[in-house]
């Protein structure tokens, strides 16, 4: 069981080593982080973009690009489509943004001709490595469902769960999070949540543990839980923060991030292979964990 970002990596460098395609690579931290992934051993990269930009910041920066392909392409429209095509063909195993808008990538890969697309539901987690919490906290859905319904709620939570599966979580323990931790008939994700707990306990959905509603802080603090009175499995135990909506998990992830100095990692899953895909404001450490966390959840 992974319990830090850190043994991501190890976990990464043990498994079979896959192939990266990145989608308009001329970026500074893109590189920094592709290139010490290849030479920690957990990805075999190639680099699709504009070749003078890129060998011109390695230049710059003193990056070795010996070992790394590279795929000639100045327009980012075209250099996403081969980035994609690359994983379509079986030339790569997963992609990776560069410097190009996520709805640049994504049109790219749900691309009928592309033939990447696998499930109904793309979602988008986050993992957190934060230190005032004893084990990585994953968050979904704050980047690609605006406000799902109880179905893409599903989609959402099984997604994470097999990611919990790929890192050896096994039984991954998943909190709807919602405003208070009794079901409110005036408040859907109270609703919604139940109706998880309640799918779950009947086996509707499998390799995890659902317990909500919960508040945010029953679901990581067995000490507020126990105030409260509640008993559950899951509170103080989380491993899976399912928010409501974009909204939320946008705040919440960010406020782990620059209030808690959380370290992070994050992919879009539900396509025929994860997609790498972190803020651009992100550090290359963090694109380094989320290109770990992309080749381990490749073996599926």
């Amino acid at each position: 069981m992974v319990k830090s970002l850190n043994e991501l990596l190890s976990l990464a460098k043990e498994r079979e080593k896959k192939v990266l395609s990145v989608a308009v690579a001329q970026d500074k931290e893109v590189l920094l982080s592709v290139i010490e992934a290849v030479n920690l051993g957990m990805v075999k990269a190639i680099l699709v973009g504009d070749e003078k930009e890129i060998r011109d910041i390695a230049k710059k920066e003193n990056f070795n690009l010996d070992s790394i392909k590279i795929i000639d392409e100045k327009d980012k429209t075209k250099a996403a489509k081969i980035a994609v095509s690359l994983v379509s063909e079986g030339e790569a195993d997963f992609i990776m943004k560069g410097m190009l808008g996520t709805a640049d990538l994504l049109r790219a890969v749900l691309n009928k001709e592309a033939g990447l697309r696998y499930k109904k539901v793309l979602s988008h987690v986050m993992i957190y490595d934060v230190e005032a919490y004893h084990k990585l906290l994953f968050l979904t859905d704050g980047g690609m469902v605006p406000y799902p319904e109880i179905t893409e709620k599903i989609a959402i939570v099984e997604n994470a769960v097999e990611l919990a599966h790929s890192l050896e979580i096994d039984e991954p323990k998943v909190a709807p999070i919602c405003a208070v931790e009794v079901v409110n008939p005036s408040m859907q994700a109270t609703i919604d949540a139940a109706a998880l707990t309640q799918m779950n306990k009947r086996g509707q959905i499998k390799g995890c543990i659902i317990d909500g509603p919960l508040a945010l802080d029953n679901a990581i603090s067995k000490e507020a839980a126990k105030h409260k009175g509640i008993k559950s499995k899951v509170a103080g135990e989380a491993d899976i923060l399912l928010v409501p909506n974009i909204e939320s998990g946008n705040f919440l992830g960010k406020s782990m991030t620059y209030l808690a100095k959380g370290e992070n990692a994050g992919i879009i899953l539900g396509a025929k292979c994860p997609i790498v895909l972190v803020s651009r404001a992100d550090t290359y450490k963090s694109k380094l964990y989320s290109i770990a966390l992309g080749a381990l959840s490749c073996n599926k």
